[in-house]
């Protein structure tokens, strides 16, 4: 965030974090609208593509499969490279010790913590870990703002720019990098299956807090730390500071966060696969547009039936495989750098901004029988819930109508905003090479 805030200028900066902020929290958003067409504890992306483009999922779980991979790859080179220099940090004399120094040896090292949490089939069940990579980044942000209230980079500051920018090509290239830092919608369907109220002020209040606090350490870390290094700003600002305790401790609390994020990747990975592995061509039948009294009968017709859990067998197959696979590939490529960027260019667009909005725009359609299915349930509800008949008055109805219409019309935008990004993104990795992920 420093790096591109020395790229946009502080004050377009901060617009680009709060606006890319915004779009990501709608695109959770929209997955929350989208998840109460489907029975709850079913609800996924392959669940709500057989209900809206069902011939097109397994393109789309293809798409999420590869991108979560190769941020997990990423994740265990990211470890490679940092733990020797922590260890000389600490141990100076361990530069003498070849497999202490090693990127390879650390690998293994730490799949050995990782692998037992990528066989958790909850995503609940990594909430301690998250808590510890929580930590690691308080850690950090604290370590960015206590350099900058020492002073002790000043003499090593370049030029800040408050409201110019340095052109709009470097502008661009640093933009991929705060659009994708709100990346999280791939485990948004598990935490909604999870999640003990998942009532709409709930998940509403969730997104916010998520996507509200990452903004707000963004802005925080973005400015104090491009305000300690003015222009000479590089990329990882704690590989900057001055070779202490701290700044060895703050290069380990990355190792811990990406340690820990790891299974966070594997989690929807291994759902995707699954749902690949199960995708079968499926042709339109009449009986899919006949319509049903109930919600319940949504998820029982052959166009929404829940798929079944997988077996321990396969479950174990799906998630082996992940790990050594990805395992190989962080011990034999020591940069994913170009891969990451074209990776992220289609595959973080389509699951933060285009899946939610196309997904959303099909099912909420008023001639979708999904979406009249839902309507009469609400009514039904409402009705029984007032004690009179009848249930809402027609200028409620009609108001309720508009805002479903509005928020339609804004999940399409969404979606065309995400291809926008997508073309965007892919142009400045083919003209600039791969800086963007």
């Amino acid at each position: 965030m420093p790096s591109a805030l020395s790229k946009m200028g502080i004050f377009l900066g901060i617009f680009v974090i709060a606006w890319a902020g915004f779009t990501a929290g709608f695109g959770l958003y929209l997955q929350t609208r989208c998840a109460r067409y489907i029975d709850r504890g079913h609800v996924s992306f392959a669940a709500l593509s057989q209900l809206t483009y069902p011939n097109a999922s397994i393109l789309f779980d293809a798409a999420i499969a590869i991108k979560c991979f190769g941020v997990a790859v990423s994740y265990l080179i990211i470890i490679g490279d940092l733990m020797p220099g922590v260890v000389v940090g600490f141990v100076p004399s361990a530069e003498d010790v070849a497999f202490l120094v090693d990127r390879q040896f650390w690998i293994t090292a730490f799949m050995l913590i990782v692998i037992p949490l990528s066989f958790l089939r909850r995503l609940d069940s990594l909430k301690y870990t998250s808590v510890i990579a929580l930590f690691s980044i308080a850690y950090l942000v604290i370590l960015v703002v206590a350099h900058y209230i020492k002073g002790d980079t000043i003499a090593s500051r370049g030029t800040v720019r408050v409201f110019e920018w340095a052109g709009s090509v470097s502008a661009l290239a640093a933009f991929p990098v705060i659009v994708f830092a709100y990346t999280c919608h791939q485990n948004m369907f598990s935490i909604l299956n999870e999640i003990a109220n998942n009532s709409h002020f709930r998940t509403t209040t969730v997104i916010f807090a998520s996507i509200g606090g990452a903004c707000a350490l963004y802005i925080l870390t973005g400015i104090t730390g491009y305000l300690s290094y003015g222009d000479n700003i590089r990329g990882n600002i704690v590989s900057m500071y001055p070779t202490a305790a701290a700044a060895t401790i703050g290069r380990f609390a990355i190792v811990i966060l990406v340690m820990f994020s790891y299974p966070l990747q594997i989690h929807p990975c291994r759902a995707s696969i699954d749902a690949c592995a199960k995708w079968r061509p499926r042709r339109r039948s009449p009986s899919s547009r006949e319509g049903s009294p109930t919600r319940h009968s949504l998820v029982g017709n052959e166009a929404a039936k829940p798929t079944a859990e997988m077996s321990d067998m396969r479950f174990a197959v799906v998630t082996t495989i992940l790990i050594v696979m990805s395992f190989i590939t962080a011990m034999t490529v020591s940069s994913l750098s170009l891969v990451l960027a074209y990776v992220g260019s289609t595959g973080s667009t389509t699951i933060s901004f285009i899946l939610p909005g196309l997904f959303y725009y099909k099912i909420s359609d008023p001639d979708s029988p999904h979406h009249q299915r839902l309507v009469k349930d609400e009514d039904d509800e409402n009705e029984f819930a007032s004690g009179v008949e009848g249930g809402a008055s027609r200028e409620g109805n009609e108001n309720r109508d508009w805002r479903r219409g509005l928020l339609r019309n804004a999940a399409l935008g969404l979606a065309v905003y995400g291809l926008l990004v997508m073309v965007t993104c892919l142009g400045i990795n083919i003209v600039f090479g791969a800086s963007g992920h």
